[in-house]
């Protein structure tokens, strides 16, 4: 991880040079299954990454100083990732009741739903990579969807569904900028051993490289 981060700084344009006790290696202090760095560079900008299970980020921008403290601004500003209704598509040879994809056509599994009907307890569950089906036993047509995918926190407004939509559903997630974390004057603090960065997700803690 290291190595990718000095390779970045190597390809960089140069630009004119800050001075900030801030700059320099970071890496991510918080615990042994998440994986992270921070680097903040002597030329006014940072680059950031963090991979942690299913969940992978990243972003680079430009960063100053406002008192005491380090901020951080991602440019260019990312396009977070989006839900749109698409055209049913069949899987196996059916249609499924619902099914997420990618623009592409391929199935995403893990993301969460809720179906809703005119009678009786709404459904949750969790997609598969070809969808999901009612159970053959439930004669209902669902009215309404609602879907979440909690790894990049991708939501979208409640899908009311229309005859036309046969109690049917597809929903294409259009990644954009997927896992770039819009870091808006996000700032950190100085420690003994590195720096503390507060995020509205909370805080995260970074050791400078050398500092041990």
């Amino acid at each position: 991880m290291r190595t990718l981060l000095l390779a970045a700084v190597l390809i960089a344009a140069p630009a004119m040079a800050q001075d900030s006790p801030f700059i320099g290696e970071y890496g991510l202090a918080e615990g042994p299954d998440v994986g992270g760095g921070l680097l903040i560079r002597n030329d006014g900008r940072f680059q950031y990454f963090l991979a942690a299970g299913a969940l992978d980020e990243r972003a680079e921008g430009g960063w100053e100083m406002r008192s005491e403290r380090i901020c951080l601004t991602t440019d260019p500003k990312p396009v977070p990732p989006a839900m749109k209704k698409g055209p049913p598509i069949e899987v196996e040879g059916a249609v499924p009741t619902l099914l997420v994809t990618w623009p592409n056509g391929k199935g995403i599994p893990g993301v969460d739903f809720t179906i809703g009907f005119d009678s009786g307890d709404p459904i949750e569950d969790y997609t598969q990579v070809y969808g999901w089906t009612m159970p053959e036993d439930d004669k209902r047509i669902p009215r309404w969807v609602e879907v979440r995918e909690a790894i990049y926190d991708i939501t979208a407004p409640r899908y009311e569904l229309t005859g036309a939509d046969e109690g049917k559903l597809r929903v294409i997630i259009v990644p954009n900028d997927i896992g770039v974390v819009d870091f808006d004057g996000t700032c950190a603090d100085k420690t003994e051993r590195g720096l503390t960065l507060h995020r509205g997700e909370g805080d995260m803690r970074f050791v400078r490289f050398g500092s041990e």
